[in-house]
């Protein structure tokens, strides 16, 4: 009789209501495949309220020490942005796994730093994506690759979502340093992260970004056209500032319409395939419903991060799979500061926008974005 496999050894580091929300519940679902053995978090209240809540013996207020002690199989990071490089590096370090929040990073130089930590056949850090996993994706996915659906030609990519102002009450929120960028970075990623797994490499990018109405040192809300390797093309909006909440997703291929809209996570009622009204083997374009109903969650990413795990493979959401979306956020803000179209082979390891989304001029950015208007090519101060 095959013996199987010892469970999975966890540790999660933060304490707060993603990890309340989504995480644990996450690692719960797995059954006997993971056990979570610590919960690490400075904020002790919040420590101990979540581990008693959700049974976690080991409790640590310092990450090396929970390293050193613990020795786990997976770490998950689930803490404001500012510390997923130190986390996910010390993790790997220490030959962990690691499952990061979004945004993996707040540049693509920290993404590519973490990345360096990898080893081949792990361990491997990936990245919350998680609407890249439910069962309505993966058969457009399928459908893409084999054609059936014929050529992509035109995408919508939105992500309108609101936030009232004391959302940003919390110091770490809206900020180039500890955030990022503002919801280009930090919310919409998710829509454009599920955009890129289904169109492939994007090539060139033409933004615009304005602070409107927030108090933020960031934009509150950005716009773009994006041209695709393939030569689709796709218009993306992001705000916060939009009091009927949308995730919006739209495929218009040359044989039908794809769609799915939705907030925080997808089921399979939540798209429509459309054929076009030359179609007449609709079967063959719909193909729908599919057989099973996985929604978008946390929960579907981390049983296939885990898959690879038991495998020993690096997993999705990972490496230059997990990098595409950041890519393309990074060519958002340097087109919108600059007022440039970006290519995406600009983006080389010397330009100011890799190292951080400001340029290297966090307060000229910033300026700029309450400006609302994009600076004249002549007097902009980046390249």
């Amino acid at each position: 009789m095959k013996k199987s496999p010892a469970p999975l050894r966890a540790a999660v580091v933060g304490a707060g209501g993603i990890a309340r929300g989504s995480h644990l519940p996450a690692l719960a679902a797995l059954g006997d495949r993971a056990t979570v053995v610590a919960l690490v978090d400075v904020d002790t209240e919040s420590l101990h309220r979540t581990a008693d809540d959700w049974s976690v013996p080991g409790r640590y207020t310092d990450l090396d020490a929970m390293l050193r002690t613990e020795h786990p199989d997976l770490v998950v990071v689930a803490t404001p942005p500012g510390n997923h490089r130190e986390t996910a590096v010390a993790a790997l370090d220490a030959g962990a796994w690691v499952w990061c929040e979004k945004p993996p990073a707040l540049s693509l130089a920290e993404y590519d730093e973490i990345a360096a930590h990898e080893r081949e056949g792990g361990p491997y850090a990936a990245y919350v994506f998680q609407h890249r996993f439910g069962s309505g994706a993966e058969r457009l996915r399928a459908q893409l690759a084999d054609g059936s659906l014929g050529r992509p030609l035109v995408a919508v990519c939105h992500t309108l979502w609101y936030r009232p102002p004391a959302y940003f009450d919390v110091p770490w929120r809206g900020r180039w340093e500890t955030e990022g960028g503002g919801p280009t970075m930090g919310h919409g990623i998710h829509q454009m992260d599920l955009l890129l797994s289904l169109l492939g490499d994007w090539h060139s990018v033409t933004a615009e970004m304005a602070t409107l109405d927030r108090d933020v040192r960031t934009e509150d809300v950005s716009l773009a056209m994006v041209r695709f390797s393939s030569g689709a093309v796709c218009s993306v909006v992001n705000s916060l500032l939009s009091p009927r909440q949308s995730s919006y997703l739209r495929f218009d291929l040359s044989d039908a319409t794809v769609e799915v809209e939705h907030l925080y996570g997808y089921g399979n009622d939540d798209w429509r395939w459309t054929p076009a009204p030359h179609v007449t083997d609709t079967d063959r374009v719909a193909g729908w419903p599919p057989a099973d109903d996985v929604r978008s969650s946390h929960a579907a990413q981390l049983a296939s991060l885990v898959g690879s795990f038991e495998r020993g493979e690096r997993p999705r959401a990972s490496g230059a799979d997990g990098r595409r979306s950041l890519e393309l956020i990074t060519g958002m803000y340097r087109s919108a500061l600059t007022g440039r179209t970006v290519l995406r082979s600009e983006l080389t390891g010397d330009d100011p926008f890799v190292a951080a989304l400001h340029g290297g001029d966090p307060e000229g950015a910033t300026r700029r974005l309450h400006a609302g208007a994009r600076p004249d090519v002549e007097e902009s101060s980046h390249a």
